[in-house]
């Protein structure tokens, strides 16, 4: 019956391990399309800013590579097992 319970843990930390690549991730899709409002290109000819779905896509993206950057990595303990 122990088991059972080990073994659901680690699913349960898994979920929070990737917690601020997530939230790094909302706030990076927030933060381009901020970028497109404010900023943004009005005549056309800006690939990324000029279209709102792409300027936050590619905020998004860049928000999930910090968001992998700060992740903390495994422990050697861990790694082992």
């Amino acid at each position: 019956m122990e088991q059972n319970v080990n073994q659901t843990q680690p699913k349960q930390k898994k979920w929070k391990h990737y917690l601020p690549m997530m939230i790094l991730a909302v706030v990076g899709l927030i933060g381009g399309f901020l970028y497109y409002y404010f900023v943004g290109c009005a005549s056309g000819a800006c690939p990324i800013t000029s279209n709102p779905y792409i300027s936050t896509l590619y905020g998004g993206v860049i928000g999930v590579l910090l968001g992998y950057i700060v992740t903390p990595g495994k422990k050697k303990e861990e790694q082992g097992k």
